[in-house]
């Protein structure tokens, strides 16, 4: 089975704990038999660079179409 993981890293301390925690769920995928597909996402003030705004429609619906999303 495969699962799509919308991605969140954030700002501060964010981007590492999000990477940190993906290594977890690589982990619990080879153990026991399933795939994940990550689709990262922009909000806060990494938004806010590219887009002007925190948090855009687009980004809402896109987290909306995942299975499960992964905010730092």
């Amino acid at each position: 089975m495969n699962y799509r993981i919308g991605v969140i890293p954030g700002d501060g301390i964010g981007p590492e704990i999000v990477k940190e925690a993906q290594k977890v769920l690589d982990r619990a995928a080879e153990k026991f038999g399933f795939t994940l597909e990550y689709t990262e996402l922009l909000m806060g003030g990494a938004s806010i660079d590219v887009n002007g705004v925190p948090l855009t429609d687009e980004t809402i619906e896109t987290a909306k179409s995942m299975d499960a999303v992964l905010m730092g």
